[in-house]
């Protein structure tokens, strides 16, 4: 059993995140267009037994304490494996020992399980749960996560809602938007209608910023990324783009074309906020003029306003 415990990792949503790979690579219960592993081998539904849950505390155990002798920090233990966590029936009894590490514990999951009662009650154990939803059509989540036959959306969806009414952690929601999958305007309007509906902590707009499973996938443009901002805003989420690009320096006391960056990577910065920048910090607007220039800033336009968004690699 090999590197079942690794990082810490850095991440914007859970700091410093030692992860827990307590799945066999490519056993999902989705098979998703774009997933970075390649394609799911082992397409299940069942929950069942595969590694020693002792074994798995013990190897995360050690990893905290070599990580702490070096006094680095952990901000969460994060179930983040090479499938869906969720399938491990062992979950609970690993959270539970967990627990005493006297560090907080998130999972990330596909939500595709989250109709069974046991899985809910076991994500309620953890003190972060990261609940994907990439589609609330059901072509459209056909087509983008490519789940196992005996999955029904409509059950996915009862369940998210059943769990995000009970639940008392901090609950985050992350959309994979795909060019010509999941990115019609109608459809991101249904998706903040329904994760609005759950009262998210924060809610993660993505697109694939690595190789994805199938070729000829992309996320969408930089136009429409916005426009999803925009609306999951108006519906009252708390929203943030994931576009592969982390800034290091939001202060405006540092490299003032790094914060544009850095923050025009996660919010869309409107015109008028924009200025407002660069006047508190007698700087021109020729800089803004440059980064479009050079290819690392993209103006898109949202109901007769600029907005000013960090353009992405394809």
């Amino acid at each position: 059993m090999n590197n079942i415990a690794f990082g810490p990792v850095p991440s914007r949503r859970l700091g410093r995140s030692l992860g827990v790979n307590n799945i066999p690579p490519k056993t999902c219960s989705y098979s998703c267009v774009y997933c970075q592993l390649g394609k799911t081998t082992n397409l299940s539904i069942e929950r069942k037994r595969f590694y020693d849950p002792a074994s798995i505390v013990k190897e995360v155990r050690n990893r905290v304490d070599i990580i702490r002798k070096k006094d680095e920090k952990i901000d969460y233990i994060t179930f983040v494996p090479d499938g869906e966590p969720t399938l491990d029936i062992n979950l609970r009894e690993e959270v539970k020992e967990l627990k005493g590490m006297g560090i907080k514990l998130a999972i990330l999951t596909n939500s595709s399980l989250i109709w069974k009662e046991d899985v809910r009650e076991d994500l309620k154990m953890f003190d972060l749960v990261s609940l994907k939803i990439d589609a609330v059509d059901f072509d459209a989540w056909k087509r983008i996560n490519r789940p196992h036959p005996e999955l029904k959306l409509s059950e996915i969806m009862e369940g998210i809602m059943d769990f995000s009414d009970d639940y008392r952690g901090e609950l985050l929601t992350e959309t994979m938007l795909i060019a010509g999958y999941n990115d019609q305007k109608k459809h991101i309007e249904k998706l903040a209608d329904f994760i609005g509906r759950l009262h998210p902590s924060k809610s993660y707009i993505s697109i694939p910023t690595r190789p994805p499973a199938e070729k000829g996938i992309e996320g969408t443009t930089e136009e429409i990324l916005n426009f999803a901002y925009q609306i999951f805003s108006e519906k009252g989420i708390d929203v943030e783009l994931l576009t592969g690009f982390e800034g290091e320096d939001f202060s405006v006391f540092g490299d003032l074309e790094k914060e544009i960056l850095s923050i025009a990577s996660v919010h869309p910065l409107r015109e008028d906020i924009l200025k407002e920048l660069l006047d508190k910090t007698n700087k021109s607007w020729d800089i803004v003029e440059k980064l479009v220039a050079d290819g690392k800033l993209k103006v898109v336009r949202y109901r007769g306003k600029n907005f000013y968004i960090r353009k992405f690699v394809r």
